[in-house]
């Protein structure tokens, strides 16, 4: 059943959701903002996948046991090695209706996902907000020579099942299908938000290793490669990247002396 949910805000956005009884909802630990007093919280090393949307009886005894703390000792060094929090945090309402609210890290949008089981989503490192226990949370890797290629994009969050999934990114956010400019568009690495299954990314160089391929590199501020998304699908772009932000930052407290040239000829005051 769909969430009920309301995004709030302009420039820093926050969802709002309304919890029947019994419903359960999880954030990423440090995105919860508010619950109300009927509201319980839980924080578990396990997702929906591993047991976490609903506790699991002890009929599979010792065997049992052991199996769920594999599979959630595997949940956790997954998540390790993608940079994401190690825990969970579950929301239940208990004796009526209830109130819990969820914000990003950035400012810029959020967006609600409605899975029906027939698609799953992928997003980029840090998009994920909130999901009912019913939306499995997993990482995916885009593959070896396509993440050491693109920086970006080597490690995603999964999403699989059905129900609502909330995920934040930065800026502004745009909808295209690939299938609407000739199956393929190109992009910053960095402005990738979630892409629906059955899109292909990839990354590509950006020009050769010639005198226009180094001035792209150089001096137009993509670094050396861009990201592809290809095939029939909804993809998500935000407007501003993590990247721009941090450098903009430094910019103006000073600790980024960046010069006309710019990119590899940029010097950090330290």
């Amino acid at each position: 059943m769909t969430l009920q949910q309301e995004i709030v805000g302009n420039a820093m956005q926050m969802a709002v959701v309304n919890l029947r009884p019994g419903q359960t909802v999880y954030c990423e630990a440090g995105k919860f903002l508010f619950k109300t007093a009927n509201v319980t919280m839980e924080t578990r090393l396990s997702g929906p996948s591993g047991g976490g949307g609903q506790q699991q009886g002890g009929s599979g005894g010792m065997g049992g046991l052991l199996r769920q703390a594999m599979g959630t000792a595997m949940q956790v060094g997954q998540r390790m090695l993608a940079g994401e929090s190690l825990a969970f945090q579950y929301f239940t309402a208990q004796g009526g209706e209830g109130t819990v609210g969820f914000a990003g890290v950035l400012p810029g949008e959020m967006r609600a996902l409605e899975l029906d089981g027939t698609r799953a989503w992928f997003a980029e490192k840090d998009a994920f907000v909130a999901a009912e226990s019913s939306v499995e949370f997993g990482i995916a890797f885009a593959g070896g020579r396509t993440g050491m290629s693109g920086g970006e994009g080597f490690i995603l969050e999964k999403f699989t099942g059905q129900g609502t999934v909330i995920i934040a990114g930065a800026g502004n956010f745009i909808d295209l299908n690939p299938a609407d400019f000739g199956g393929r568009i190109e992009v910053d690495t960095g402005c990738v938000v979630a892409f629906e299954e059955g899109i292909e990314y990839g990354v590509q160089r950006v020009g050769g290793l010639n005198r226009q391929g180094i001035m792209n590199a150089v001096f137009g501020g993509e670094g050396l490669s861009l990201a592809t998304l290809e095939g029939n699908g909804r993809v998500i772009l935000q407007s501003l990247t993590i990247e721009g932000l941090a450098n903009a930052l430094k910019k103006a407290q000073g600790g980024d002396k960046q010069g006309p040239t710019g990119g590899l000829f940029s010097t950090h005051a330290g």
